[in-house]
């Protein structure tokens, strides 16, 4: 996983082009007037989702993984924890569901990291993560999820 700015983006153009494309997109894009729900970057290949809802208590979540797909969280505004860790053995308590590429773990995380507007989260599929919780008190957060396929 990486959590770090859109302003230093640029540092993992290494990750190739379809990580080129979604923060271009996210630069290019006027985050704030885009209509929640699915926009398409590159077909299924790139799409992001927008978003808006209020952060939530951390003890009714759980982690959540993908196969299909790595996560791009991106703040617009608000702020919210995330909880991650990494997979090494935790329970599954939902089975991987191939059509919605979700998964559910059973265990805490490790590790919370507070994200701010401009701020993003990279997810692979061995980072376990529980996004959209409370950071100090519930707020009102806007955020795209951009899904870069992991295949061809």
């Amino acid at each position: 996983m990486i959590i770090d700015t859109l302003a230093n983006a640029d540092k993992y153009a290494g990750l190739g082009e379809r990580f080129q494309a979604a923060f271009k997109w996210l630069r290019e894009s006027d985050l704030a007037a885009l209509e929640k729900g699915k926009h398409s970057i590159e077909g299924d290949r790139i799409f992001a989702i927008v978003n808006e809802y209020d952060t939530i208590p951390a003890e009714s979540e759980q982690m959540e993984s993908h196969r299909k797909h790595i996560d791009v969280q991106y703040i617009v505004s608000g702020k919210e924890l995330v909880g991650h860790d990494m997979l090494r053995g935790q329970q599954v308590s939902r089975p991987y569901d191939e059509n919605d590429d979700f998964m559910l773990w059973a265990d805490r995380p490790s590790f919370y990291t507070q994200l701010t507007p401009g701020d993003f989260a990279i997810f692979w599929p061995t980072d376990l993560h529980m996004p959209n919780l409370i950071s100090g008190s519930s707020v009102k957060v806007r955020k795209i999820v951009i899904k870069i396929a992991t295949g061809k």
